[in-house]
């Protein structure tokens, strides 16, 4: 049986990242918005939701509504929550969507494969206990499929998104939220279908453990070889494809 670790150590948190953090929160919640992962007239998670998913205070995450609330991209509803208001199509944002359509299983892969070890060291350097908190809670969620592909590939997307977004870089985040888009839109679906069985599925939970555990000890070499050795066996499975 896996066991799961608690951080060790951590950076320091001074009040000179609390702007990072609240731009961090707002990258997120626009790449969703963008990617219609959330609609329009959508109600957004709760305050609560967003703060325990996204490893930040309720206070960061009220601070980045008032920021999209001001550029007309939610609006608030007293006692309902914030709903969706903009529309991606509608400000000339169809080119990323059609890039990310038009991206082949290999290209994909290529992206992957630069982005996803500098991505995960970076998260080991940045992330904070929070953050690595709120990973631990995804990988709980991911834990509990047993059978749904599907549902599996959609904790699987957000885990990386929650890594991506621990570099505290925006760029790299936003870079790699077109990858997540990509593999939504074009393959993976298919993919899942023929490759993410039950038995597969519990192969990657065990993995993705061992993952987390190495990202919670601050453990970079050992993060790095996994996410290496993880792209070598996506790359097995795509060939069976060609």
């Amino acid at each position: 049986m896996n066991t799961r670790i608690v951080p060790v150590k951590a950076p320091d948190s001074t009040e000179a990242t609390i702007g990072a953090t609240v731009q961090s929160v707002i990258d997120t919640i626009v790449a969703r918005i963008e990617s219609e992962e959330y609609e329009v007239d959508e109600r957004l998670p709760s305050e609560r939701t967003l703060a325990s998913e996204l490893g930040v205070a309720r206070n960061t995450v009220r601070e980045a509504l008032d920021v999209l609330e001001t550029r007309k991209m939610i609006r608030r509803r007293a006692g309902s929550g914030s709903f969706v208001t903009y529309q991606s199509g509608a400000q000339g944002n169809s080119a990323p969507s059609a890039l990310a359509s038009n991206t082949s299983p290999l290209n994909h892969l290529v992206v992957r494969g630069i982005l996803e070890p500098e991505m995960v060291r970076l998260a080991i350097i940045n992330m904070t206990p929070r953050q690595i908190e709120a990973l631990g809670e995804t990988l709980s969620l991911m834990e509990q499929v047993r059978t749904d592909a599907a549902a599996f590939a959609r904790q699987e997307e957000e885990l990386y998104r929650q890594i991506a977004h621990g570099t505290g870089n925006p760029l790299l985040a936003a870079c790699y939220e077109l990858a997540i888009d990509a593999c939504r839109q074009n393959f993976r679906a298919a993919l899942l279908r023929r490759h993410l069985t039950p038995k597969r599925i519990g192969d990657y939970q065990q993995r993705y453990n061992t993952l987390f555990n190495a990202i919670a000890s601050r453990d970079i070499e050992a993060a790095v070889e996994f996410i290496k050795l993880h792209l070598i066996e996506e790359q097995k499975l795509l060939l069976q494809e060609v």
